[in-house]
């Protein structure tokens, strides 16, 4: 079979498996103390998402496909796409062959100015700021947030707790993100799921904003606190990140900048305030 023959084929076996679904299973071979068996193992699945706004593809995004309104309302708020919730007229989903494609209805001003800054966005993962055309674009600092509610430690560590328990796709997969909208009494309010950090971050950003009033409350993310993290959650009106992993010095000093704690290595026991920790109650 010639080269590229067979390189299609195998596209069309992977493809096949990886459509408008979460997560797939597979038979596997396990070893472990000393025993071999084969058992069924749930991996997460990466499925290529096109965001296409008034019929014009702007980014296509590896992502788990579930909550994917709310992956468009968040990407489209957190890139700067649209200003507000109202802007994003409609959003239809449809499956093809090879992906999924996210067809969303904007304001014309909206659109026009999109037009202005095209860029070839090809998400991955763990980057995102990929296919940028220039620094002004790839680096959009947040507008400094107005004052923010304060919150006991007590009840971040009461919101680390309790996500455990709402990551249903990294209980079954152990491969994937998660970020969270947590109450300033501790009670999880929303969690959001995907293979990648960003985009359990966006999911979010679109779940938040269809909420027409908004408890206060903070947000916590499974992943590191990198400068994307800290600007989508800014840009939010979101005044606390919680990380369970570091941030970069870039996420610190925007942090700084932009009015927003930043806390990394948050553990029931244990966590490091980079930014603004005035804003943390200490007993």
């Amino acid at each position: 079979m010639p080269l590229q023959a067979k390189r299609l084929k195998l596209q069309k076996l992977a493809n096949a498996q990886i459509l408008d679904v979460p997560l797939s299973t597979f038979t596997v071979l396990q070893w472990r103390e000393g025993e071999l068996k084969q058992v069924q193992d749930c991996l997460a699945e990466e499925t290529p998402v096109a965001l296409v706004y008034n019929g014009v593809s702007h980014a296509v995004m590896l992502a788990t496909a579930q909550d994917l309104e709310d992956f468009a309302l968040g990407f489209s708020l957190s890139e700067g796409i649209v200003q507000n919730a109202s802007e994003l007229y409609g959003i239809e989903v449809q499956v093809q062959s090879n992906g999924i494609e996210l067809h969303c209805d904007i304001a014309s001003e909206r659109f026009a100015q999109l037009k202005q800054r095209r860029r070839t966005l090809a998400g991955k993962t763990g980057c995102g700021l990929c296919g940028a055309e220039n620094l002004a674009q790839a680096m959009r600092y947040p507008e400094p947030l107005a004052m923010q509610n304060k919150v006991e430690v007590s009840n971040i560590i009461k919101g680390l707790q309790a996500i455990q328990s709402r990551q249903s796709l990294q209980q079954k997969t152990g491969a994937t993100h998660a970020s969270a909208y947590v109450l300033t009494d501790g009670t999880v309010s929303i969690v959001r799921e995907d293979v990648g950090r960003h985009n359990a971050l966006d999911k979010l950003v679109g779940a938040l904003a269809r909420i027409k009033q908004l408890e206060a409350g903070f947000v916590i993310t499974t992943s590191r606190a990198s400068f994307e993290m800290v600007q989508k959650t800014a840009s939010a009106g979101i005044g606390l990140l919680v990380a369970v992993s570091a941030p970069t010095g870039l996420a610190v000093r925007v942090a700084e900048q932009c009015g927003l704690t930043l806390m990394g290595f948050a553990r029931d026991n244990r966590h490091v305030v980079y930014s603004h920790s005035e804003r943390i109650l200490y007993q």
